[in-house]
């Protein structure tokens, strides 16, 4: 298993940077291993997996390289919307070995249906994983001849879209510190038509698939899933700080109270995201087996899992915060391992769904 992970090393991880995007050697891997259909069903030439094992996949991942497992777990996650497409555009796209989805929750264009066909206009940002993509999944507001279409609860309809690259611009506008290499670009559409099947609505009673992963709510779902990755990020940067340390003791010969003050704060640090790691995966767990069980999974269970998500991401901020100084400035050079995490770990915990600690 290990062997599968050599190729994700510090190395790759500086060309990825220096590229934008995933190196060549990466994306082969993650075709190989089928990563961008974590949540697609067999019977569609995907893997199939549960949300826990899908979990411990990007953990891993994640302590490997953020960019690569946020890319993975955004471009995975984009594709569980294959449970709710129209079935004959699920067959035709994912019968590519190498499809990949990309897209953006922010609601950045109308969708005016005019004669059987929707006129898109708009731009969306933050997709991630936007130069490996095959399609780009956006949300817009639905008109119907120019005038707005409202649900039952009064409010605008505002459906989701599947858009082929070749139909999308992208913007490059992903200039940021960390996460560098998922080349999180914005992109927009002008003036474009596509047929009715390419819109679909996220909604349980909709999925036109059996598995139960895709009656697992989208927001939880996504909450674990990205925490999933500040997880292994953080993990990987509490033990370079580790190494960081030993090194500077090397040099500096610490007196036996600053070796124990050190080694005091690593352990407790590490208790505390272990403790976290566990009540998280338990939750979790737990409603999976709510699911299978009874076809749905509580508002209680929901509402826990949301917390422990989300307590989880603030235990790990908290704890490669208080370790960072010890890494010296080995951790401030631009070049070196410890510093590309700590600059992952200060940009994909900015996500809006992880800043607080409660729901």
């Amino acid at each position: 298993m290990e062997n599968k992970y050599s190729v994700i090393n510090h190395q790759q991880s500086k060309e990825a940077e220096k590229l934008g995007h995933l190196t060549a050697d990466w994306l082969k891997l993650i075709y190989e291993n089928c990563w961008f259909k974590l949540f697609v069903p067999k019977e569609l030439s995907g893997l199939g997996f549960t949300l826990p094992q899908v979990l411990e996949i990007e953990e891993k991942l994640a302590s490997k390289d953020g960019s690569l497992a946020w890319t993975v777990t955004l471009c995975a996650g984009a594709a569980w919307f294959v449970g709710f497409l129209d079935k004959n555009l699920a067959e035709e796209i994912f019968a590519s070995p190498k499809v990949c989805f990309s897209g953006s929750g922010f609601i950045g264009g109308k969708a005016d249906l005019i004669n059987g066909k929707f006129h898109i206009n708009g731009s969306w940002t933050y997709a991630s994983g936007a130069l490996h993509a095959t399609h780009f999944t956006a949300n817009c507001e639905v008109l119907e001849n120019g005038k707005a279409i409202f649900d039952k609860k009064g409010e605008k309809l505002i459906k989701a879209f599947i858009l082929k690259k070749e139909e999308v611009e992208i913007l490059d506008g992903w200039s940021y510190m960390g996460m560098v290499a998922t080349g999180s670009h914005a992109f927009k559409i002008d003036k474009l038509l596509v047929p009715q099947n390419r819109s679909f609505e996220i909604l349980p009673h909709k999925t036109t698939l059996s598995n139960p992963v895709f009656k697992y709510p989208f927001l939880q779902l996504a909450e674990t899933t990205l925490v999933a990755n500040v997880l292994g990020i953080s993990i990987h940067f509490i033990k370079l700080v580790g190494e960081c340390f030993e090194e500077r003791n090397k040099l500096r010969n610490y007196d036996v109270k600053h070796l124990d003050y050190f080694k005091e704060l690593g352990f407790n640090q590490e208790k505390k995201i272990a403790n976290a790691k566990n009540t998280f995966y338990n939750t979790v767990n737990q409603s999976w087996e709510e699911l299978i069980k009874n076809n749905i999974i509580s508002n209680e269970t929901l509402n826990k899992v949301s917390q422990v998500s989300r307590a989880l991401a603030h235990v790990c901020r908290k704890a490669t915060s208080k370790l960072h100084p010890f890494a010296g400035l080995e951790a401030a050079k631009n070049h070196t391992e410890i510093n590309r995490v700590w600059r992952d770990m200060n940009t994909v915990s900015q996500h809006t769904l992880l800043i607080f600690p409660f729901g």
